[in-house]
């Protein structure tokens, strides 16, 4: 079997973070593993409290796996503080780990910061160079990139900016677009992909970037290549919303016990 690790935050909600990349992992028939660099006090309508885990700890997990439980793939969440970053930067060098896939967590759906922003920089010029794929929704990619990504042909370009700052591919996502089917981009030094799904309507949309990244994580980790590595995120995602058990009373989670494509 083969190990799959996140690198994130904890949800209490239990719909994001740590929780939805651990079952994401479970449904795609990989092990997965996990390093918590940052607690949250969460639910469905948004989050109430963070608190970042000290470094010291954070070291010593990332060591343990790296003694005992290597993973074939991994992906980073939220990371909350520079220090955290350049930290699981790092060892992600050292440790010679990969592919990884990095989810540049910034803002919750909620509005409340999830990333410092003098960790924004650090986020793009440490962590994004050792990134397979790098997967920033629209207000992400504006962050990274230095300007508003609100259209398609915008989705493109960033993408093709994101690979000049190092990444190996990036997958913008068009959740956020203001009209039209959810299209999400998928840019390559090979060149640039679409992929359409029809938008949904719907409010459970609570962790569907950490399960994206997570699937796209355990595809990777199987030794799939990237493009069906996206096809089978995107397609798990989809389904994921479609059967969302419809908790709480905000924001509510996916349903992670969709079966994966196999």
């Amino acid at each position: 079997m083969k190990i799959a690790l996140t690198v994130a935050g904890s949800d209490s909600g239990g719909g994001a973070g740590i929780q939805a990349d651990l079952k994401t992992f479970q449904q795609f028939g990989v092990f997965g593993t996990s390093v918590i660099v940052a607690l949250t006090a969460q639910n469905t309508e948004g989050v109430r409290a963070v608190h970042a885990v000290p470094t010291d700890i954070v070291a010593a997990q990332l060591a343990a796996l790296a003694e005992d439980l290597p993973p074939a793939a991994l992906k980073t969440g939220m990371l909350a503080e520079a220090a955290l970053v350049r930290q699981v930067a790092g060892a992600v060098r050292g440790y010679g780990w990969g592919p990884l896939v990095v989810d540049p967590v910034m803002v919750s759906t909620s509005g409340h910061r999830l990333l410092d922003a003098d960790a924004e920089a650090v986020l793009r010029d440490v962590l994004l160079p050792l990134a397979a794929v790098v997967t920033p929704n629209l207000d992400e990619a504006a962050i990274l990139v230095g300007r508003e990504v609100a259209d398609v042909r915008a989705m493109e370009a960033a993408g093709r900016r994101l690979l000049e700052l190092g990444a190996r591919a990036a997958l913008v996502k068009g959740g956020h677009l203001a009209k039209g089917d959810a299209v999400d981009v998928l840019v390559t030094a090979g060149g640039v992909r679409r992929f359409a799904h029809e938008r949904l309507d719907t409010t459970s949309t609570h962790g569907t970037g950490c399960t994206l990244s997570a699937a796209l994580a355990a595809g990777l980790a199987l030794g799939r290549d990237l493009e069906r590595a996206v096809e089978d995120a995107l397609d798990f995602v989809h389904r994921a919303m479609l059967a969302a058990p419809g908790l709480g009373r905000g924001h509510g989670p996916l349903n992670h016990t969709v079966s994966a494509p196999r």
